[in-house]
C-alpha cells in the first residue's frame, strides 16, 4: 500500500504518495562532483517487482527488478528499442513493455528526479533504456560489429551495465514531455553525443551553449543521486561499476 510522506526540499514542499515505500530523510553528498544530496531514500520494504514477460515462475530473475514508474510515477518513460525508434530501426523488446532495474538503482533514479523537481518544478526525467537483456544486446552487435559504430555498443562478451539493471539511458522533459534539445539524438553515433570536449563542440558550431546547458543540467541532477557519467553518451548514467554490479546483481540474460 502507498503510504504519504510530505518533507522539505530546498525550501520546497513535495507529496510523495506515489513512492511505494517508506522513506528516511537522511543527509548525504554525491562522492562525484560534491552536489549537496538533501534527501536519501532508504526503503525498508519489498518493492513492486517485474511480472516476467517471458511466462517464468517466481523464481525468475525478473522479479528482482521494479519497475520505475512504480518508485515514481511522475518519471516519464519512452522505451525506445520497444519501438522502431531506435538505431536498429527494428523492435528489439517484443515482450518488454516497460522500464525496470535493480530496486537500488530506482530507488536512485528516485532521488533524481526529485531533485530535477525541486530546482525545475516543471521539468521531468523522460527515460529511454534501463534493463535490458543480454540477447538484445548481442542483437545490438550483431548489427554494428562490422561497422564504425562498433565503439559505440558494449560487446556482449564484455557485458554491459544494462544487462544487470544498473544502468539508464534519459534525458529531461519539459511540462508537455517534450524532451529538451541535447544537440543530437538518443543513440547518435558521433563525436557530437560525446561530454569530454562540449566547449571545443561549441566553439566549432557543433552545438550550442543552450544545448550543453541542458546537458549539464541532466548530468547535475543524476550526479546528484550518485550516477556516474560515461564519455561518449551524454544520456547514459551507471548506477555502479561492472565489478561492483557483477558481485550484486544477477545478469538479465533473456
Amino acid at each position: 500500500m502507498a503510504i504519504a510522506v510530505v518533507f522539505f526540499v530546498n525550501k520546497r514542499c513535495f507529496d510523495l504518495e506515489n513512492l511505494h515505500c517508506k522513506i528516511d530523510i537522511v543527509n548525504g553528498q554525491s562522492d562525484l562532483l560534491g552536489f549537496q544530496n538533501p534527501v536519501g531514500l532508504n526503503c525498508h520494504q519489498d518493492l513492486p517487482g517485474l511480472e516476467d514477460p517471458a511466462g517464468h515462475d517466481q523464481q525468475s530473475q525478473y522479479q528482482k527488478l521494479v519497475r520505475i514508474q512504480d518508485v515514481d510515477s511522475s518519471i516519464l518513460v519512452d522505451l525506445k528499442y520497444a519501438t522502431t525508434d531506435n538505431f536498429t530501426g527494428m523492435v528489439l523488446y517484443d515482450v518488454l513493455d516497460n522500464a525496470y532495474l535493480q530496486p537500488d538503482v530506482a530507488r536512485m533514479l528516485a532521488n533524481a528526479h526529485l531533485y530535477l523537481k525541486s530546482i525545475h518544478p516543471g521539468l521531468r526525467l523522460l527515460v529511454y533504456d534501463a534493463v535490458r537483456p543480454l540477447s538484445i544486446q548481442r542483437t545490438m552487435w550483431e548489427r554494428v560489429k562490422d561497422t564504425p559504430y562498433h565503439r559505440y555498443v558494449a560487446h556482449p562478451d564484455r557485458l554491459s551495465l544494462h544487462n544487470f539493471g544498473a544502468a539508464a539511458d534519459l534525458t529531461i522533459a519539459d511540462s508537455l514531455g517534450r524532451p529538451l534539445d541535447m544537440g543530437t539524438p538518443f543513440d547518435h553515433f558521433g563525436r557530437a553525443a560525446g561530454i569530454s570536449d562540449e566547449e571545443g563542440l561549441i566553439m566549432q558550431g557543433v552545438l550550442t551553449l543552450q544545448q550543453v546547458q541542458n546537458r549539464q543540467l541532466l548530468r547535475r541532477v543524476m550526479h546528484h543521486a550518485g550516477f556516474r557519467s560515461i564519455s561518449g553518451e551524454w544520456w547514459h548514467f551507471n548506477a555502479c561499476s561492472l565489478p561492483e554490479a557483477k558481485q550484486r546483481y544477477e545478469l538479465i540474460e533473456n
